[in-house]
């Protein structure tokens, strides 16, 4: 098989490509990467020395392709499923381009913040940057409300790029900072979101691991 992506299935930017992929019905194979074993840590930084996943190898052309949104970009040029992620029209291809890196600057990296927090050694919280990543996702959750406004994904009718990038971050922020009781839109968004087969597939994927996730007993009892 041409395409491997190298993942693990809980991980929030690892299920944006996932979707994309899904999205377009693209052949690859999925290969599990444990950061944490430190010989299977070893054989991946051989493929990609940064350590970062997820990570796309594409055997036709020999290329390794990093960076979710890079990944994306390759896979709409060179295997494109039938709606294209990214907009053909320059101007709206601008306008999913900005809000697949609001999504991930905005709601995916606070939420990191906060779950990775709880990872630190007693004493060692960074209690800080912890009330700073709340607030961060406080102004993006008002600011993805005003936008979805009238839309039904995040820049129009299409389902595209941003929304790839959306479905993750609001599934782990929603849980770690909820926003159903006080974004009216923006929880209308992600209820269209999880009706993606993309999307469920992948948390269906995820669910085995749901047990690693240090909010797990926060995670909604409809995805368990």
């Amino acid at each position: 098989m041409a395409l491997t992506l190298y993942i693990h299935p809980l991980a929030s930017f690892c299920h944006k490509v996932l979707i994309a992929l899904y999205e377009a019905g693209t052949p690859f194979e999925a290969r599990t990467v444990d950061l944490l074993d430190p010989e299977e840590n070893a054989r991946y930084l051989e493929v990609w020395p940064v350590g970062k996943i997820p990570v796309l190898h594409d055997g036709a052309r020999d290329r390794i392709v990093p960076e979710t949104s890079i990944i994306i970009e390759y896979l709409d040029r060179h295997y494109p499923g039938s709606e294209p992620l990214i907009p053909r029209e320059a101007a709206l291809a601008l306008e999913a381009r900005l809000w697949d890196r609001f999504f991930d600057l905005y709601i995916q990296v606070p939420m990191q913040k906060i779950v990775t927090d709880t990872l630190r050694a007693s004493g060692e919280n960074d209690r800080r940057g912890v009330s700073d990543a709340h607030a961060s996702l406080a102004v993006a959750y008002d600011l993805a409300e005003r936008q979805l406004k009238g839309r039904r994904f995040a820049v129009g009718e299409t389902f595209t790029i941003a929304d790839c990038a959306a479905a993750p971050a609001l599934f782990y922020a929603g849980i770690v900072q909820p926003f159903s009781g006080t974004h009216p839109d923006l929880s209308a968004y992600f209820e269209r979101l999880l009706e993606r087969p993309s999307f469920q597939r992948t948390l269906a994927e995820a669910k085995p691991y749901f047990d690693m996730f240090p909010y797990k007993e926060a995670i909604p009892a409809r995805f368990l």
